[in-house]
Order: structure tokens, then C-alpha cells, then sequence
């Protein structure tokens, strides 16, 4: 005996399908690298049919493009949201850098940061013209630098510091103790107190 009529789940919204594809993609990339990537895996992992994932991403260059497109727009959501956070006036633009770079809040390097890197290093595999999606953000990065109020070369160490900390990540080069990010947090905020 049953409840009532049996009922269908209702269908996932395209966005939500194309979420899960990309979400399963960045995890495939992560684990197994640009090779382990392959629309049949993408397809399995998000479980959706291989037309399901064909009908939002032609090819394998399509769904790489659309995840580095995906990485661009968090990149620049999570800039923005430093930049917003910090108060008005000279440096505003290299504090959020500092605070992205070295911070210990919501924008700490986390699990979302290390899928971001794999395919980050996945794409520059694959096709280095992937790219262009981040370098168009970090251009308009480095012109909001430019913009700061700060002396020459003030902003752009504070940048190139947060740069190497995440490549020291990215490539597992090295883990800075607690003590040495702190060393170099301090050490970059003096940029910051130099008048213009």
C-alpha cells in the first residue's frame, strides 16, 4: 500500500547541471590532473549523461574554458570583496592585496583555492591562451595598483609577496612557518606607512 501517487523529482535547472559538471571537472583536474580530464569522466562524476554534459560543453576546450572563466570570476569577486572591505584612501588597493595574500579570515587559502590552482596549472598544460581570462583580471588588478596613492614599487611587492606565496602553494615548494608569514605580513605593512 502507498502514501499516494508516486511523484517524479522534479528536473535540475540547467545551472545547477552545469555547476555540477564544472564542480566535478575541478575535482577530476585536482586529483588526476589535465590528462585524467575526459568528457566521459566529467560525465560520471557529475552524474549526467554524456549528452547531458555534451549539451552545455561541446569538447573538452569548452569545458576547460569554462572553468577558467569560472576560476576569473571568483579570482575578481574575492579581490573586489577585499578591496570593498578596507577603508578609503592611499594603499586601499594594496591592503586588500596584503589581506587576499597573507590573510587568515574568509579569503585563507582553503580547499576552494587549491581546485582553483589545479586548474589554473591544468589550463597553462593544456593551452596557455586558457589563460587569458586571469590575466585580463590580474591586468585589471595591476592597473587598480597603479591607481593606489602608494610610492612606486610599494604596491607592486606587496602584490609580487602574495604572488610567491601562492606559487609556493600552487607547486608545494615550501610551507612558510606561522612565524615567517607573520615576519612578512610586518614587513609589508611598513610599505604601507610610507607617506606618498
Amino acid at each position: 500500500m502507498t502514501d499516494g501517487p508516486a511523484t517524479t523529482p522534479p528536473a535540475q535547472a540547467p545551472a545547477d547541471v552545469r555547476t555540477r559538471i564544472l564542480d566535478a571537472a575541478e575535482a577530476i583536474v585536482q586529483a588526476r590532473g589535465v590528462v585524467g580530464l575526459t568528457l566521459e569522466a566529467a560525465a560520471r562524476d557529475a552524474h549526467v549523461s554524456k549528452g547531458g554534459l555534451l549539451y552545455h560543453f561541446a569538447s573538452k576546450e569548452a569545458l576547460l574554458d569554462a572553468l577558467l572563466r569560472r576560476l576569473a570570476q571568483f579570482m575578481e569577486r574575492e579581490y573586489r570583496d577585499c578591496v570593498a572591505a578596507m577603508p578609503e584612501g592611499p594603499g586601499r588597493v594594496a591592503r586588500a592585496m596584503l589581506e587576499w595574500g597573507f590573510g587568515e579570515g574568509e579569503h585563507a587559502c582553503d580547499e576552494r583555492h587549491d581546485r582553483a590552482a589545479a586548474v589554473f596549472l591544468a589550463a597553462f598544460h593544456h593551452d596557455p591562451a586558457l589563460l587569458d581570462p586571469i590575466r585580463e583580471v590580474i591586468a585589471r588588478m595591476r592597473a587598480d595598483l597603479a591607481a593606489d596613492g602608494l610610492p612606486p614599487g610599494h604596491g607592486n611587492a606587496i602584490n609580487a609577496a602574495g604572488d610567491g606565496m601562492f606559487m609556493a602553494r600552487l607547486f608545494r615548494l615550501y610551507t612558510p612557518t606561522p612565524g615567517e608569514r607573520a615576519a612578512t605580513r610586518a614587513a609589508l605593512v611598513k610599505l604601507l606607512e610610507t607617506p606618498t
